[in-house]
């Protein structure tokens, strides 16, 4: 194949055109894909940073294979790759003269995309982390159930919940990519998104997050709860009733990703009923320090 059959727009709309029917076939493995151009459909296409989102599908016979987005600072994010697809999209985007951060996709996929990567710009690549997609089975509530109750959070919240964004994307390594925290919040406050679990006096301990319905998945993102509060049972209970609520919300597919390096979250969300998918990685690049 040749880099020609990557076909790369900046026009949303485009993308969706051509790509929408191909993510909407595996809403699983294409949940990022598909939850975030909904909502730079919604709110902007600059919702992320200052730079101007990229998108792009691979096509053949009339078909489409495979695609990907990026809305900068973020990493180029891929739908799965062969080894010969992945050549081919890192020779057009280091034509084009693409400064990529780094690459998340299907584990192989972002390997071999970051070795051909490599292997056009002479930069080098660094793990950045090791996620697991779990989609929802039978949903179970863990014994025992700490005291307290959950709470959808509103505007009252809003400090709170910012404040916690930061923390989450601190310690999930994300803290140059995410979106603005009040932005963030008011945004989920809007539709609902985000629950709390607060103690029996009324305080905020831990918060579970649901994205929009698209493609009939909901993920569950994000999960935080700080650090001085873990270990009590909290993650788990607010977590299962936002599984709940989108069991109720008509989801067909209820979605999370957990960090592979975190025994404890892997071993709870299973607890709760999700059963594995399929296994992501990250890689950050580094450019090479002097030209080849």
């Amino acid at each position: 194949m040749t880099a020609g059959d990557w076909h790369i727009t900046g026009d949303l709309d485009q993308f969706l055109t051509r790509a929408g029917e191909f993510l909407r076939s595996r809403p699983a493995l294409h949940t990022v894909h598909l939850t975030v151009t909904a909502a730079l459909r919604s709110r902007g296409l600059r919702m992320y940073g200052a730079g101007d989102p990229v998108f792009g599908t691979l096509e053949r016979g009339g078909e489409v294979r495979a695609a990907f987005f990026r809305t900068p600072p973020g990493r180029l994010m891929l739908t799965p790759l062969t080894a010969e697809e992945s050549a081919a999209l890192a020779a057009q985007l280091a034509l084009r003269g693409d400064e990529l951060p780094g690459v998340m996709a299907e584990r192989d996929t972002a390997a071999t995309f970051a070795e051909a990567w490599a292997g056009r710009t002479g930069s080098t690549s660094e793990l950045h982390a090791r996620q697991r997609l779990y989609r929802l089975d039978e949903l179970t509530i863990p014994e025992p159930v700490p005291p307290g109750r959950p709470r959808v959070a509103t505007a009252k919240d809003r400090e709170q919940l910012m404040g916690w964004y930061v923390e989450f994307a601190k310690a999930i390594g994300e803290s140059g990519t995410s979106q603005d925290p009040g932005e963030w919040a008011d945004s989920r406050i809007a539709y609902g998104g985000i629950t709390l679990w607060e103690t029996p006096d009324g305080t905020p301990v831990s918060m579970a997050g649901l994205t929009t319905k698209v493609a009939g998945q909901i993920r569950v993102a994000p999960v935080y709860t700080p650090a001085g509060l873990r270990g009590r049972g909290y993650a788990g209970a607010v977590t299962v009733e936002v599984s709940g609520m989108a069991r109720a919300a008509g989801a067909e597919e209820v979605l999370l990703f957990t960090d592979l390096a975190n025994p404890t979250s892997n071993a709870l969300y299973q607890r709760i009923g999700y059963r594995p998918v399929e296994d992501f990685a990250g890689y950050d690049f580094h450019p090479a320090s002097a030209p080849r």
